[in-house]
């Protein structure tokens, strides 16, 4: 899967629970953990979400010296230079070591020094627990500074430079023909939009040699192999082969954090006409219908969007997704309430009971309770 999804740069706050977990059955963390640990998975910062969340990638141990970019805008400030200087002397370091050497102060200042590097791309962790832990920073109850018996929870395991990962140093070349290769391998069938979408360096204009001269060595095919898209289309013989064979299959119900490379909508194709403005964000989700969007689940779960007329096997897929939240509360159907809408019924029928502003599904053990209780 983390081969599949390398160089996927993902909101933190999905990697685990809706990207991973969607590919890896009974997906538990000490999964990810364990490679990590080991050292043969990688992860590093991709940029800030606001200042909770953040962008991050995954890469395995053997192809990030070809894959891992460099740090885009390296923040300057004192802190920085120590940690770098820190981290550069004594290699990968706890947060306590950290602390020591760039002459103590307020822990939580040299803790959002230290994630500044790692949203910039230049530091991160051999554990994936740091991740979990992010969120606002919580409000101080008085002016004083505080001891520092242990690390904050978001400074915890142990800290290295992202400049090991991408040694020993590769060419360009080599570079974007391993670029090229992963983004064939997650993709299928790669097209400029795609490219766009991923953030690669230099656009569709950048790897499309590469792609030419795989073409022309029999490691992938060129045509026109989706409707639509362009001609400028790369794709790996299996791929094309099972994008045939999926052409008569009955359509599947599948849902997807609207943040997933799986989701082609604000990515590839452009999202149908909607009530509202779903958007590629973290916490919404997208259910699918055959490939097409059926309905849009915003952030926060509040508000339902409709692409057509959605089945009843799309709404009841709304229920995992109470199970991964533990509960989706919806207020609004395309701008108006849901009690009273045209999917009332089927909401209800789909496990969903009122609650004091709209419809609520409860996961675990309160998804037992009556409809309407």
């Amino acid at each position: 899967v983390v081969g599949t999804l390398q160089g996927a740069v993902l909101p933190a706050s999905t990697l685990e629970r809706d990207v991973l977990a969607a590919r890896v059955r009974d997906y538990q963390p000490r999964l990810l953990d364990e490679l990590v640990s080991l050292g043969e998975i990688v992860w590093v910062g991709r940029g800030p979400l606001g200042s909770g969340d953040g962008r991050v990638a995954l890469y395995r141990r053997d192809d990030a010296a070809r894959l891992v970019p460099e740090p885009a805008e390296p923040p300057d400030g004192r802190l920085h230079e120590r940690l770098r200087e820190a981290l550069g002397r004594r290699g990968a370091s706890f947060f306590h070591d950290l602390y020591r050497e760039c002459g103590g102060g307020d822990p939580e200042e040299l803790t959002d020094a230290l994630w500044d590097l790692v949203w910039a791309g230049e530091v991160t962790n051999d554990s994936a627990a740091p991740l979990r832990l992010l969120g606002p920073r919580p409000r101080r109850t008085s002016g004083r500074r505080p001891l520092m018996r242990l690390a904050p929870p978001r400074a915890q395991g142990r800290w290295s430079l992202v400049a090991g990962l991408r040694e020993p140093a590769v060419s360009p070349t080599e570079r974007l023909h391993a670029l090229s290769a992963t983004l064939l391998g997650r993709h299928g069938v790669l097209t400029r939009e795609a490219v766009l979408a991923e953030g690669v360096p230099g656009g569709f204009a950048a790897v499309y040699p590469v792609l030419r001269a795989m073409e022309e060595a029999g490691r992938a095919r060129r045509g026109y192999f989706v409707d639509g898209l362009g001609a400028s289309q790369f794709a790996l013989a299996g791929a094309v082969d099972r994008l045939r064979g999926v052409r008569d299959e009955p359509p599947g119900v599948v849902v997807l954090s609207a943040t997933d490379p799986a989701n082609v909508y604000g990515a590839t194709v452009p999202w149908p006409q909607t009530a509202g403005r779903p958007a590629r964000a973290a916490g919404a989700y997208v259910v699918l219908e055959g490939g097409r969007l059926s309905l849009f689940l915003e952030r926060g779960g509040r508000s339902l969007l409709t692409a057509g007329d959605p089945s009843p096997s799309a709404l009841a897929a709304l229920a995992p997704l109470a199970e991964r939240l533990g509960r989706v509360e919806i207020l609004t159907v395309d701008g108006e309430p849901v009690r009273g809408c045209a999917l009332e019924r089927g909401l209800r029928e789909a496990g969903f009971g009122a609650s004091p502003r709209g419809l609520v599904l409860w996961g675990g053990a309160k998804r037992r309770l009556p409809v309407g209780a």
